[in-house]
Parts: C-alpha cells; structure tokens; sequence
C-alpha cells in the first residue's frame, strides 16, 4: 500500500516535495524566457515587428510539429529520465544565447534554432510530467497533486513576465537568460533526488510510429468522457484564444484605456488560474474530482458575456471579473481532466493519449486568433467578442450530454486494460 494514502495532503509526500520543486524552477524559467527571449532579440539585434512575431511564434510551435509523435516516444522511455533529458538540452540550448552574444556570434537565425528547439524540449518535459505523477502518489491524491501543479504553473505565468522584465532591467537580456538556463538546471537537480524507482517503460513494443499515435488518437476516440472533454476544451480554446488576440486592442483602442491599466487587466486571468489551483485540491476533496469538474464548467460559462460589456467606467470590471473567473473555471478543468486521464488510461498508452488530448485542445489556439482577427476585421472588435464569448458559453454542452454530470469521482473508474 503506497505509505501516503492515508494522508490528506499530498504535500506530506517528500518525492511528491521534489517534484513540485522542479516544477517552479522549470515553469518560472519558461515564463521568463517569454519575455526574456523577445527582449534579447530586440535589444541585442534590434530585430522587428516581423522577426519578433516569428520568434515568439516559434516558441509555440514545437507541440503542433512534433506533440503526437512525442506522446508515443514517451510511452517507450523512462518519464523522469525524459524530463531530465529535455531539461539539460534546454540548459544548453539557452546558454549558447548568451555565449554567442559575448563572442559577437548572436544572430536572429541561431534565435529561431533556440527558440523552436527549446520548444522541443518543452513538449517532451510536458507530455513526461503529466504521464509520471501517477508514479509518485496514490491514485485517491492524483486531484490533489495536478491542483498543486497548477499553482505553480499558473503563478509562474503570472509572475515569470514581471520577474523577467525586471531581469532584463537589473542584469541585461543576455544574463537573464543565463538565469533561466540554470532553472533547467535546477529542476534536473530536483528531479534526480526523487527518491522512487524511475519506472521502466510498460509499452516496451517498439512498432511503427503511425500506429503509436493512431492508438493514442483511438482511445481518446472511443472514451465517451474524453471525447466530450477534448470537444468542450477544443471549443473553449477556440473562443478563448481569438478573445485574448483582441484583448489589447480591444482594451486600447476600442475602450480606450491608458497602457498601464491594460497591462492589470490582461494580468488578471493569472489571478484566476491561481485561485483554481489553489481551491482545486479542497474542492476535488470536498465534492469529488468529477463534480468540480462539472461545478467549474457550469459556474465559469456564464460571466463569459460580461467581458463585451466592458466600458471606461465602473464597467472596467467586467473585463476583470471575466478574465478571473474564466481562468478559475479553466483551471479546475485542467485538474478534473488530467485525472481522469491518468485514472483511466493504461500506463503503457497515457503518454500518448496526453499528447493527443494536448494536439487537439492547443492545435485550435493559433486558429482562433487568426479567426478573430479575420471576423474583427469585417463586423468590428465589440461585435467580434461578443460571437467569440457566445461560443465560450455553448463549449459546456458536449460535458452536458456525457457521463461527467451523473458522476462524483473520477477514481470510481478503473482503468481499463
């Protein structure tokens, strides 16, 4: 029997301890580097708008070019084996920036090389971290641990752009830089004290790469709740990412609000994702996994309409109060699917099914903004919201006709062979 189940916090685990570690050093340095990277590109080489656009572009695009082949190779390898991998390559590839820019060797080419490899290495350290929680905490905690693991990944998207910025102001682009190469390395000192066995492989059929991913992409196909989260979450994103391509525009031009409230009001969503994970544990408790996943997609659906209604008055609030709720609502979702994935799936095909989940819930992001730039562009930034934000709203339905609003807890599911 796993020594920490009858506890009731999964922080009384120390490996659990260690893991959460290398997550704030890993997911702090990945916001930082969002700013930081920019930063160097435009300070250091004075690159512009274009060269800029592609680089943050670029950061993104690992998980569309290589996100289901990744899952499959996940499968097939020791999980905190392939975190520490991606880790240390991410170590190597951020230091040559600063390396480079001493020598007078920094170009924007070797930018992008940096830039989409690291990125490479994120996916693989993403699609690992979710399928190895399963081997640190009993099944009964698996709530209570991903709700930790978004506080930290939401704090650091809410922190890591200041702390990067006042980095970049303290030490210069190229050194904060060099701060976040040592975040990877950090997180691989954390990981490699774990104290748990690093598990072998359970999928140890090496068969061809195709029908790895058409068995991930079938099992998500065939479970009746993971085919209704993976509509609700597509349609969600969908909506959600054409909203926050406007967002500024909107507040800027259309509201017309000066840069720093702006700023306040964009950071808001970081509120909100960190409220949900750090409710997400005693909710999960309280109601069961299922219910708060249920109870966040119901509560966070309705405030969507109040965003359109923004104004420079008292109004201002509702772009806040939308944000805040949205990101709480989303949150609470990620905790509720993610353990329901990690409960039902096989370990020999989870790396896989994550990745799939992951592919086809941010493959719509880059779509959605492009959307809502496009339909902006003929009916008007208000108009626009308000289609995007209606959307938000209909993306509960697939759940409303599944099995999540007739059950408690994910954990009274068995996984099935």
């Amino acid at each position: 029997m796993d020594p920490y189940a009858m506890t009731t916090g999964v922080l009384r685990n120390p490996d659990f301890l260690r893991f959460l570690s290398s997550h704030v050093a890993n997911e702090l340095g990945a916001n930082i580097s969002r700013v930081a990277l920019p930063l160097v590109a435009v300070l250091v080489l004075h690159a512009g708008p274009a060269e800029v656009g592609v680089l943050s572009s670029l950061q993104t695009a690992a998980f569309l070019l290589i996100g289901l082949p990744a899952g499959v190779w996940v499968d097939r390898m020791r999980r905190r084996r392939v975190m520490m991998a991606s880790d240390v390559a991410k170590f190597a590839l951020l230091s040559s920036i600063p390396v480079a820019a001493g020598l007078g060797l920094l170009t924007i080419e070797l930018m992008f090389v940096v830039a989409l490899l690291a990125g490479v290495s994120q996916v693989f350290n993403d699609v690992a971290d979710q399928t190895y929680l399963p081997d640190l905490v009993s099944t009964g905690q698996l709530g209570d641990g991903n709700a930790k693991l978004e506080v930290v990944r939401s704090g650091a998207f809410l922190a890591g752009p200041g702390v990067g910025g006042l980095l970049v102001q303290l030490l210069g682009a190229p050194r904060t830089i060099v701060a976040t190469a040592f975040g990877a390395l950090a997180s691989v000192a954390f990981l490699a004290s774990i104290r748990a066995p690093d598990k072998p492989p359970a999928d140890t059929e090496r068969g061809p790469l195709l029908r790895g991913i058409r068995e991930g992409l079938a099992y998500v196909w065939r479970d009746r709740l993971l085919r209704a989260f993976v509509s609700s979450s597509a349609i969600g994103n969908l909506c959600v990412s054409g909203v926050m391509g406007l967002s500024v525009l909107f507040l800027a031009e259309t509201v017309k609000l000066a840069p720093g409230v702006v700023g306040a009001l964009v950071m808001t969503g970081g509120i909100g994702g960190l409220l949900g994970g750090l409710t997400g544990g005693w909710l999960a408790r309280r109601q069961g996994t299922a219910r708060m996943t249920w109870l966040a997609a119901l509560t966070g659906a309705p405030f969507a309409l109040l965003l359109p209604l923004t104004e420079a008055d008292w109004r201002v609030v509702c772009f806040a109060i939308t944000s805040i709720m949205i990101s709480w609502s989303a949150t609470l979702s990620n905790v509720g699917q993610i353990t329901y994935r990690q409960i039902v799936t096989p370990d020999h095909l989870l790396g896989r099914v994550n990745a799939s989940v992951r592919f086809m819930t941010w493959g719509v992001m880059p779509l959605g903004a492009l959307l809502g730039g496009l339909v902006a562009q003929q009916i008007g930034v208000r108009q626009t919201l308000w289609v995007l934000m209606v959307g938000r709203v209909l993306a509960f339905l697939p759940l409303l006709f599944s099995p999540l609003p007739r059950m408690r807890d994910f954990t009274e599911v068995q996984a099935r062979s």
